[in-house]
């Protein structure tokens, strides 16, 4: 077999790296004011609505997936509430950014250098600017590894991109993508040669990254489950869990996937979420459902994934008017596994339903479903009982855990919740994942700690195992 391809490859991203590098140098001395101002650029970069409304309407035609509407809801309030968080003055990535008098530690931000950044197909528009101005904040260089269908979606972005960056007067290759036709090898190749990766997508994405011998901020594969108990508001619940559900034909990793209801208030629950258009299948239906969603050997099928509600329909074979007027649909579901599909992640406008008899068979079917698919990502809970509240954080292995909250508007932050804005969010060691935090422009920046002499202080053995030798001895 010819090496030439690989050569050549090669010699594609090494250029590209040289470029950042280049651009990185330009911009080595820029100051926090500076900093920012690269990051105001690349969200105004996509903000703009006409811009936000074409990267969208790129991205519908050609990846197929997710809703227009919601595509440039994402584009701009994504791109807006990262924008906040950067532009907070407690967000420091430049110079000294922390000084502790009495340990005599000064903190000092430095690039972490050339950024490999793989986008998923969902998101060709909004996780690039996003990891862009993350990158950027902390005066790095990105170079983003689109999906192949959505690598048209990320030229014109960073056609956007480069004529703010000129507006400002910064180097247009601070911001770079792989050449089309884009490829797992190209992808790979840029993994190694660049000195951090960040991985959002599919499976097989995450995992060439983690192994690719360079360090990376991957992260987790979704699985969102939330429980609804006896003590839940049921309508404001079903309203939120229909919103995760449907916004962008459920494209997110936050979109909601299953819900566990308490047995004293399933009937009604059931009854709250029909109110807010969504459709109980039937069992013959289920199946029909089953049969649109994936093929015989298991597969998932693209006529059905991020598909709008009537593409569903047809794809399924539904013909009764409720169903053709439903935003969403739900599916009875007792199992958990490869035998139970409809348990792990969909990306589609269908919900798998559990019916518990009380909370602590809640909290054991949710774990369940998580040590299947997206453990250590998130879940939910809808409630009026503290107790509750307290027991599951305590019990379940995710990252998030939101309280009355639609799982898709909040696990990536949100304007009424205290977590950042992103797009891209770790799952710790439950999920295989270096970090468990969302992605923020904290895990973009190296620090050096210069310390300093303080004041010896050196502790009694006394002070130290008093307790000890109280209870146990010498």
């Amino acid at each position: 077999m010819s090496t030439e391809p690989v050569v050549e490859t090669k010699l594609i991203v090494q250029k590209l790296i040289t470029k950042g590098r280049a651009a990185m140098e330009e911009i080595k001395d820029y100051s926090q004011e500076q900093a920012n101002r690269l990051v105001q650029a690349v969200a105004w970069a996509i903000y703009q609505k006409e811009h936000a409304e074409e990267l969208a309407s790129i991205s519908i035609r050609d990846t197929g997936l997710g809703k227009y509407e919601d595509k440039v809801i994402k584009n701009r309030r994504k791109t807006f509430g990262t924008l906040r968080d950067l532009m907070d003055q407690e967000a420091k990535s430049v110079g000294i950014i922390r000084i502790d008098q009495a340990k005599g530690i000064t903190e000092i931000a430095k690039p972490v250098g050339i950024v490999a950044a793989a986008v998923p197909s969902t998101n060709p528009g909004a996780t690039p600017a996003n990891v862009a101005m993350m990158a950027l904040k902390g005066r790095n260089a990105v170079i983003i590894a689109p999906s192949p269908k959505g690598a048209s979606t990320t030229d014109k972005l960073l056609e956007y991109i480069h004529a703010e960056l000129t507006k400002i007067g910064a180097p247009v290759d601070l911001v770079q993508a792989l050449p089309t036709p884009v490829s797992k090898e190209s992808t790979g190749e840029l993994m190694k040669q660049a000195d951090l990766v960040t991985v959002t997508g599919s499976g097989n994405n995450v995992k060439l990254g983690q192994s690719c011998g360079t360090p990376n901020v991957c992260v987790s594969a979704g699985n969102v489950v939330s429980i609804v108990d006896s003590s839940a508001d049921l309508q404001e619940a079903a309203h939120k869990i229909m919103l995760s559900k449907t916004f962008d034909n459920a494209t997110s990793c936050s979109s909601d996937n299953a819900i566990v209801i308490e047995a004293a208030v399933y009937e009604a629950m059931i009854m709250a979420l029909k109110k807010e258009g969504g459709y109980f299948c039937n069992a013959e239906e289920k199946v029909q459902m089953y049969k649109a969603m994936w093929d015989e050997n298991g597969k998932r099928r693209g006529i059905t994934t991020a598909k709008l509600a009537g593409e569903m329909v047809e794809a399924a074979g539904l013909t009764n008017q409720e169903a053709e007027n439903a935003t969403f649909f739900m599916v009875e579901e007792t199992g958990v596994g490869k035998a139970f599909p409809f348990s792990g992640e969909k990306l589609s406008l269908v919900l798998a339903v559990y019916k518990v008899e009380n909370f602590d068979q809640a909290l054991a079917m949710t774990k369940r479903i998580l040590n299947y698919v997206g453990r250590g990502h998130s879940c939910g809970l809808h409630t009026n009982d503290e107790s509750h509240i307290e027991r599951i954080g305590y019990e379940m292995e995710v990252c998030r855990l939101l309280i009355n909250q639609a799982q898709c508007f909040g696990n990536g932050g949100s304007f009424n919740n205290g977590l950042n804005f992103t797009l891209s969010m770790g799952g710790g060691t439950w999920a295989g994942n270096n970090i468990k935090e969302n992605l923020s422009y904290k895990h973009f920046i190296n620090i050096t700690k210069v310390s300093r002499l303080i004041p010896e202080v050196i502790p009694t053995e006394e002070e130290l195992f008093e307790s000890y030798w109280a209870k146990y001895g010498r």
